[in-house]
């Protein structure tokens, strides 16, 4: 599959009009379109009439794929998309087609697989592919400079060639498309285990790959550039809880913290960026995604419950605020990201100078936000500004100035709050406003847990917005073909939803559930379930595929297991079919589960890296989950439900059903008590209702 690249052998926002109309792009739903709609390309969103016009002209596809938070992307834009030489080499010789991934993610998956197949190495944003008609990769890379520099071909250059490989080799480019596709068929799994083969060995080896590969000194896994990795270290929060390693624990705590003093978080407005440069936090790469708050959000929430450590609840609540300050609309749904430029400057928004902060602060202010966030060391961002992170323990800034700790924590929070005020003057980074049913099935998980674990009403408030968007705009229910959509903007919601959608959806619901019962939630989890296992479940050999059934038939249909940024939608989607099997008594979601962790098992004990979500449905598949059901008078139940959140107990689902529950299925219409009865159920085992919430917690302590 390398032939041709050696044949080849070139591998290595806010555009400016320069056509009189807008191309197609002008009425699409995402804003990362949207940016090119007055680029000189004659750019076509993926569709049939873009690929009807290739095979009727016999012209290969240039496909662009990216985001608008994307910093690279907004590079090769400004280069290339922008000028109107290159547009008309683009526009002769290729038909091109603009893909935003986070609304196509189905492309995205493809077409990335393809380019670390054809390219022998890892893709990224903007990904440049280069297909032929039918739609198949026969050529690609990511950024490519308009000129050559730093060993990667020009643009122009690059595109001429592939034109004339295109015209003059297409034999060759046949028989390697036929020798990608194959590839790609195969890395959809097709061994299935028997249930009997099950063992706790995939949980015990992904735990000791994370200790291998943790950096002891500043948390995560690896070096630069480093990623938070969330579902890896929920992994080894239950890690902990069900076996006591304490190596899990350190791993966790030490982690978060540095994370938390590091630059990757917004010392100043909360929340974190995507992903930090160097190994140490410091400097992020500045975009702030939330799909990555969202399950980070939980994991401090979780992590503050395990420790009790005060940095923890400061990191939920300022990154709940962030994200009801700056990610909400006003219709409810939370917006997907925010850009890394503003001005077209990567972190211009959040970088300092030492005059600048000397100028807005008092003496005595200044002396601490100084020493704390290191303006008295050299410049850590390009040379001549300073990205804030915790250059000093505030403890040992007190003790240096010989001040209180007291008066140093007040000084920096007057500090922090004059600097957030000047900085909210600043032009603000691009924020992509479009709605995203997966991504905010993220965050609303991670609202609700901390919501339930901070006693928040505010924030429930919060994800019951946003839920209630998304099933108002983007649910479809007509009583014979209930389905979601994926996306949402200006109106107009389109485009079939995923497995990721569905199955997020449906942990979020259960998350809910948690920290406040509705039946109406359980109702809808039941109805989200159904489609899974109607639209998207191989009854044949397992697991769930990405697309659905009656989904645009493209090049290849996946049926991840891995977790990337995200988790594994079928991870996911077999931890939370087992949960809403095991509290509604519906045996065919159970089943579901098991066939996914058939099909997922042998790849898991061959390598246990990158599957932590589909460990743990594993871990309660071996261990099944322990279900408590509150029933009784509202307000002791919302006691007894406050108590039970001050234990670290991720294997367990605890439900408070008050007196105004409504209908309820079989297992959970339990019988209430006065004031509570206490059900405790662990499989298809039921104990007798407890009526002493002491008598509780020492049932929930004992192993199950």
């Amino acid at each position: 599959m390398n032939h041709l690249a050696r044949v080849v052998s070139l591998s290595h926002s806010h555009p400016v009009p320069e056509s009189e109309l807008p191309n197609r792009l002008a009425q699409e739903t995402s804003p990362y379109l949207q940016q090119h709609a007055d680029n000189p390309v004659d750019w076509h969103p993926w569709g049939e009439e873009a690929l009807d016009l290739a095979r009727s002209q016999n012209k290969p596809i240039l496909l662009s794929v990216g985001y608008s938070a994307c910093h690279w992307c907004h590079v090769m834009a400004h280069e290339s998309f922008e000028d109107p030489e290159v547009a008309d080499v683009m526009n002769r010789l290729f038909v091109s087609i603009k893909v935003d991934r986070e609304e196509r993610p189905d492309l995205d998956q493809i077409y990335q697989l393809a380019h670390q197949m054809l390219a022998q190495r890892a893709g990224g944003w903007p990904l440049t592919m280069f297909l032929t008609p039918d739609g198949t990769p026969f050529f690609g890379g990511t950024y490519f400079p308009k000129t050559p520099r730093h060993g990667l071909p020009g643009f122009v250059e690059l595109m001429e060639r592939i034109a004339e490989v295109f015209r003059t080799r297409r034999s060759e480019i046949d028989q390697q498309n036929q020798s990608v596709l194959s590839a790609l068929a195969q890395t959809v799994p097709s061994g299935v285990a028997h249930h009997s083969e099950f063992s706790p060995q995939p949980l015990t080896d992904a735990t000791d790959m994370l200790a291998a590969s943790f950096d002891p000194r500043f948390g995560g896994f690896g070096g630069a550039p480093k990623f938070p990795h969330p579902t890896d270290l929920q992994l080894l929060l239950r890690r902990h809880a069900a076996t006591g390693d304490a190596r899990c624990r350190d791993i966790v705590v030490t982690t978060l913290s540095r994370m938390a003093e590091g630059g990757i978080y917004d010392q100043l407005g909360g929340g974190f960026c995507r992903y930090s440069v160097d190994a140490h936090w410091n400097i992020p790469h500045f975009e702030k995604m939330l799909y990555d708050n969202g399950p980070l959000l939980k994991l401090y929430a979780d992590a503050w419950v395990l420790t009790g450590d005060p940095l923890f609840r400061k990191v939920a609540e300022e990154t709940a605020g962030w994200v009801m300050r700056e990610m909400q609309s006003p219709e409810g749904g939370y917006f997907s990201s925010l850009d890394a430029d503003s001005e077209h400057q990567e972190g211009k928004f959040y970088v300092w100078t030492p005059a600048e902060v000397r100028a807005l602060l008092s003496a005595e202010e200044y002396a601490v936000v100084e020493r704390h966030y290191g303006l008295n060391r050299p410049a850590n961002f390009e040379g001549s500004h300073w990205h804030f992170y915790v250059a000093e323990a505030l403890e040992q800034t007190a003790g240096t100035l010989d001040r209180p700790m007291v008066q140093c924590e007040r000084l920096l929070s007057s500090a922090r709050a004059k600097l957030l005020a000047m900085r909210e003057k600043r032009v603000r980074p691009g924020r992509d406003e479009k709605i995203l049913t997966s991504w905010n099935a993220l965050m609303i998980e991670g609202m609700a847990r901390a919501a339930a674990v901070f006693e928040r009403p505010d924030w429930l408030a919060s994800a019951r917005s946003a839920l209630d968007f998304v099933r108002r705009t983007l649910w479809r229910a007509d009583g014979k073909s209930d389905r979601l959509l994926a996306t949402y903007k200006d109106g107009r919601a389109h485009l079939n939803a995923y497995v990721d959608d569905y199955a997020y959806l449906l942990g979020a619901l259960l998350d809910l559930l948690q920290a406040e019962f509705r039946a109406e939630d359980l109702e809808w989890a039941e109805d989200l379930a159904d489609v899974l296992l109607d639209q998207f479940e191989d009854r044949d050999s397992g697991g769930f595929f990405f697309t659905s059934h009656d989904h645009e038939r493209l090049i290849h249909r996946a049926k991840p297991g891995h977790d990337n940024a995200t988790p594994s939608g079928n991870g996911v989607a077999a931890l939370a079919l087992q949960r809403l099997g095991h509290l509604t008594g519906e045996t065919r979601y159970l089943a579901a589960a098991e066939r996914a962790l058939q099909l997922f098992f042998p790849q898991m004990r061959r390598q246990a890296g990158g599957y932590s979500t589909m460990a743990m449905a594993l871990d309660e598949h071996l261990v099944p989950t322990r279900t408590v059901i509150l029933r009784g008078r509202d307000p002791v139940v919302r006691q007894w439900q406050h108590r039970l959140r001050a234990r670290h107990d991720p294997g367990s689902i605890v439900l408070g059903i008050g007196d105004s529950a409504g209908r309820l299925p079989p297992m959970l219409d339990k019988k209430p008590g006065d004031p509570v009865n206490a059900w405790v159920c662990c499989g298809v085992k039921c104990l007798p209702p407890i009526t002493d919430l002491a008598e509780l917690e020492q049932v929930l302590a004992a192993p199950v």
